[in-house]
């Protein structure tokens, strides 16, 4: 059996782990990347008799990817929202 365990930290409210032998590491990552989960201590993998921290594997995971300033087209931005305004005029 493998599941993971969510470390949750509260600040003074305490802290709460999360385990749910149903979930699968995409399912954490997704959860991650969505916020639901946040002020993550750590993150642990149980798989047999082992147990690993994966905290900054799957953190990495989650992390949006990097775009650079260059490789935003602002012209093809601005025209989108120019015709975006034009379908909500009245005619």
């Amino acid at each position: 059996m493998q599941y993971f365990v969510v470390m949750i930290d509260y600040g003074r409210r305490g802290r709460e782990a999360v385990v749910d032998p149903e979930i699968t590491r995409r399912e954490v990552v997704s959860r991650i990347a969505s916020g639901e989960y946040q002020n993550i201590s750590f993150i642990h993998e149980i798989a047999e008799n082992s147990v690993e921290d994966v905290t900054e594997a799957i953190l990495a995971e989650a992390a949006l990817p990097m775009i650079d300033p260059e490789e935003v087209d602002l012209q093809a931005i601005r025209l989108d929202h120019a015709r975006d305004l034009r379908k909500h005029e009245r005619t």
